[in-house]
């Protein structure tokens, strides 16, 4: 009998011991599911931040706003004939910066239904799906007042204004211009280059110089060539897509190839009188053959493309100008220096 109640007794011990694993077995389980559940929500929520950020940064077409800053430097320098504070010029790169980054994106705005037709331009944070319009807009908006009061508050009514007819001149009047006339280029142009105001009269420059407006002569010539050879590589997505570009209008490429040529030229005309403008010693005919060595690559492409107009001379032709600008940009800043 006494046999049997122990061994009862340890068969029911036995049985809440198991059951105690059991549970502490369990309890282990979840505990390590909850916490690889959590280490997962943290992961996707990270991940999902980083990829709003990058289309936020995508909608400001952040490759323009680099060319825009670059050239930015460039006539702050020229503006200011000599250096410029460094903090001086990190307020001005912010507010032209987002000022560009505004009108960018507020053309993705205007242009988010036709975006969707044209491949290069499918897979944009709007035309995907991936940003909704009102969040689109609120930060267009957002960035474009700060950007403009900060140019107004460091730097005074020029600038900012500077800014503002650039905007209007892009969003406005360029990108509904692009769907109605192939002069929608020298309008976008004219917009593109338009910002080399913001940095020059920012910083000591004048609207009524000359080289301010050389420096604008010179963007707006650049962007012929650059431009012309891609509405020529991507002229199939143009038409399809209902946008009136040389291309699209003129479809042999003679006129494109011609426009090519004249720009690269009018940029060496622009090059060399910003070399002389202040004297003409031998460091400015120096600088005016660096000018022309710089564009030559180009012109000589430009040509090309109008004895042969096709895409291997319509690529070479967008290649050989990612440098010029640049390389002419800095031959001139250095002539402030000489």
């Amino acid at each position: 009998m006494a046999t049997d109640l122990l061994m009862a007794d340890e068969l029911t011990t036995g049985h809440s011991s198991a059951e105690k694993m059991v549970l502490v077995g369990q309890g282990t389980l979840q505990e390590e599911t909850t916490s690889s559940d959590f280490a997962s929500t943290q992961s996707r929520v990270k991940m999902s931040a980083k990829a709003i950020a990058k289309d936020f940064v995508e909608l400001t077409k952040p490759r323009i706003v680099t060319m825009i800053l670059v050239t930015t430097v460039a006539t702050a320098l020229m503006g200011a004939g000599g250096f410029v504070p460094a903090m001086s010029l990190v307020w001005l790169l912010i507010g032209t910066g987002m000022v560009a980054g505004s009108a960018g994106a507020a053309n993705q705005v205007w242009e988010r239904v036709i975006d969707q037709e044209m491949t290069r331009t499918a897979s944009r944070p709007l035309p995907s799906g991936r940003m909704s319009l009102t969040a689109a807009m609120t930060f267009t908006a957002a960035i474009g007042i700060i950007g403009t009061t900060i140019l107004w508050q460091f730097f005074g009514m020029v600038p900012a204004m500077c800014g503002v007819v650039t905007w209007l001149t892009y969003v406005v009047v360029y990108t509904p211009m692009k769907t109605r006339t192939s002069w929608n280029t020298t309008v976008g142009a004219i917009a593109g280059a338009l910002p080399v105001l913001i940095g020059y009269t920012a910083c000591g420059g004048a609207l009524s110089d000359a080289s301010g407006w050389l420096l604008v002569g010179i963007l707006v010539a650049w962007q012929y060539p650059h431009f012309m050879a891609i509405a020529w590589l991507y002229r199939r997505q143009y038409d399809e897509a209902g946008f009136q570009m040389s291309t699209t209008v003129e479809p042999t490429g003679l006129s494109a190839a011609i426009q090519a040529i004249v720009g690269s030229l009018v940029l060496i005309a622009c090059g060399i009188a910003l070399c002389f403008i202040r004297d003409s010693g031998f460091l400015a005919y120096l600088a005016s053959m660096l000018v022309f060595a710089s564009v030559y690559p180009m012109l000589k492409a430009s040509v090309l493309f109008f004895r042969s107009r096709d895409d291997i001379t319509g690529r070479k032709l967008l290649r050989s100008s990612l440098l010029v600008l640049p390389a002419v940009l800095l031959i001139v800043t250095l002539r402030v220096f000489w």
